[in-house]
């Protein structure tokens, strides 16, 4: 399931499908530290060339994120900035793996929620003058 939400020039992703985020929350982490707080662009040349398979997922994310706040809310991709990113544990998918002699062995899989919250530039940093 992936929630949208755009409140003033935010905008706001998260994603809980299984599918998507199947990885654990050390690996997402480890990712998304490397681009929280950088710019749009610059975030997406360090994910296509990091070596980690969590990066794709993430990647999608981002891109989806981008073009949700040009269509729906008029920004401009240029002047967006990744101001939140969140890895947060969700649910363990169970399974059963076959052992000798009719046993079996469970397999636990871990899953993971990533919120990715998009702002732009200008708005921020003249909030950030003002305190």
């Amino acid at each position: 399931m992936i929630k949208n939400s755009i409140s003033g020039k935010e905008i706001r992703i998260l994603v809980k499908n299984k599918n998507i985020c199947n990885m654990s929350v050390f690996k997402g982490r480890r990712v998304i530290d490397q681009i929280r707080g950088r710019s749009y662009e610059e975030a997406l040349m360090i994910l296509e060339l990091m070596p980690y398979r969590a990066c794709y997922p993430i990647l999608k994310l981002v891109y989806s994120a981008a073009a949700n706040a040009s269509h729906n809310v008029n920004l401009k991709e240029t002047d967006l900035f990744i101001s939140e990113a969140r890895v947060n544990r969700s649910t363990f998918i169970k399974k059963l793996r076959p052992q000798a002699r009719g046993r079996s062995y469970g397999i636990k899989r871990p899953t993971c929620h990533i919120t990715i919250v998009l702002k732009e530039k200008s708005k921020f940093f003249l909030e950030k003058s003002k305190i």
